[in-house]
């Protein structure tokens, strides 16, 4: 087979040395200009005609359709790697004739490794085997550690329905219902009943004997039962088949709270050393978690999660990874302020990188990452070539409005709008809602377009990174 690489002058060394050693097929580099993406259909069309070949493979970076050419030609056309210099990690796709017409050779590749990684802890959750199972989750063994989502104040939430679902939409695999001290049996009692005839596993958060009674009827899971508390409910919990969470409290080690349940016929056990937050104690309370126990344990990850003011994806890779490394089956995470909104989502990510990290000595090119605002490599871009170079001076202080009017942006229910005269125009990209204003002629001058560019990128960036957005206010 050979392949056509058409390129720019500026790339043409690096895309040369990428496929230097390459066997599996003949290549044939073409200079078409500065840069390569600029490359046309027209342009492409000539080249075919003057240096034939089985395949053409243009930069990832090409934003034209060139599907005529192919047809034309009848020679396939296919997008490379957006950077010359990694156009030698799709030479197998390219033997293989499984590059894409549409999609940039690199983004298939990391594609495909994510779906690879999915498909592998499908079969390693199936194949697993449990300590217990709660409505058929499996818990401990060999088992993917699994994210419990708490909502707090379950019983004063305005759309608790809903929001149970979400938390299992997002990688809850029990969703948890706090109750505070103003809590009722009644409250618990709706609070179950509202949720009760999802298929999703759901707990009960209280320390009051009265409340987790009440919720017997449907919550799988008990947090949490003490020392002085296994007594008075072992035989409920019981009959009804819920597995409870113990923790130490009023004098009574965990260990001991550990063999009381036992004794008391409980089997279904998680044990929970109380992980402290940072500065409180938290290394400290850490080295509980190290023991064996005869049950698989829980760490409570919220308290850390909450009391500081850093980005939460980081900090869930690193619990999830101190529970793979503790053996914790479960861990409770919880999206109570603005700050830690998408928190579940991050730990089930956190805890599938653990599970495909089995049997390697870091959670590393597993498939999947939390890489969410850095990039594991920097992009590689030619240098920009110019003659002369001016600072930009300050913007004119005078403000001239358009003629056609001005828009309101901002963003809602994820979509971003923009709102002129009663009318509102809405996507979820910038180009898509800015491309729709330019079809009505909703703009007439061109340093409108660019605020409007601006504005509508930020509102994007907004809804990517689950941000609030301000109009004219920094990002």
């Amino acid at each position: 087979m050979h392949v056509l690489f058409p390129t720019g002058r500026q790339s043409a060394p690096s895309l040369g040395l990428a496929l230097s050693k390459v066997t599996e097929f003949t290549c044939q580099i073409i200079e078409t200009g500065e840069i390569a993406s600029f490359l046309t259909p027209a342009t492409l069309e000539k080249l075919i005609a003057d240096h034939p070949c089985d395949l053409a493979v243009v930069s990832g970076m090409c934003t034209a359709s060139f599907s005529g050419v192919e047809r034309r030609t009848g020679v396939p056309v296919r997008k490379g790697t957006r950077h010359a210099a990694d156009m030698g990690i799709c030479v197998p796709l390219i033997a293989a004739g499984r590059l894409s017409a549409d999609m940039p050779a690199d983004d298939m590749l990391l594609e495909e490794k994510a779906k690879a990684a999915r498909e592998a802890l499908v079969i390693s959750e199936s194949g697993a085997d449990a300590f217990f199972t709660i409505r058929g989750v499996k818990i401990g063994g060999s088992s993917r550690i699994k994210v419990i989502h708490e909502i707090m104040d379950a019983h004063r939430h305005p759309a608790l329905r809903d929001a149970v679902i979400r938390a299992k939409k997002h990688g809850a695999d029990i969703v948890d219902l706090g109750f505070g001290f103003d809590a009722t049996a009644d409250d618990v009692v709706r609070c179950f009943s509202m949720a009760g005839d999802l298929d999703i596993p759901l707990s009960i958060d209280t320390l009051d004997p009265e409340l987790i009674e009440a919720s017997l009827f449907r919550a799988d899971l008990i947090l949490s039962l003490t020392k002085e508390t296994i007594p008075l409910l072992a035989e409920k919990i019981l009959e009804s088949g819920s597995a409870v969470v113990l923790i130490p409290r009023e004098g009574a080690s965990l260990e001991e709270t550990v063999v009381s349940a036992l004794q008391a016929g409980l089997f279904k056990i998680l044990a929970d050393p109380l992980l402290q937050p940072p500065l409180s104690g938290m290394t400290r309370s850490l080295a509980g978690y190290l023991p064996k126990m005869p049950c698989p344990k829980i760490l409570g990850c919220v308290n850390v999660v909450e009391m500081m003011d850093a980005d939460s994806p980081g900090i869930c890779a690193m619990l999830a990874s101190v529970a793979a490394e503790t053996g914790a089956a479960c861990l409770l995470i919880s999206e109570h302020s603005d700050k830690t909104r998408g928190t579940t989502a991050e730990m089930r990510r956190a805890v599938e990188m653990m599970t495909l990290s089995k049997g390697l000595p870091y959670p590393k090119d597993t498939g999947l990452d939390l890489l969410i605002l850095k990039e594991k490599r920097l992009r590689r871009e030619p240098p920009l070539l110019y003659e002369e170079i001016k600072d930009a001076g300050a913007p004119s202080e005078s403000l001239v409005y358009d003629p056609k009017g001005n828009f309101r942006i901002g963003i809602e229910n994820g979509y971003i709008v923009a709102v002129r005269n009663g009318k509102a125009i809405r996507g979820t990209s910038w180009y898509d809602v800015f491309s729709e204003i330019l079809a009505e002629d909703g703009v007439s001058l061109l340093d409108h377009a660019g605020y409007l560019g601006k504005e509508l990128y930020k509102a994007e960036l907004a809804l990517r990174f689950g941000r609030s957005f301000e109009q004219d206010g920094k990002f």
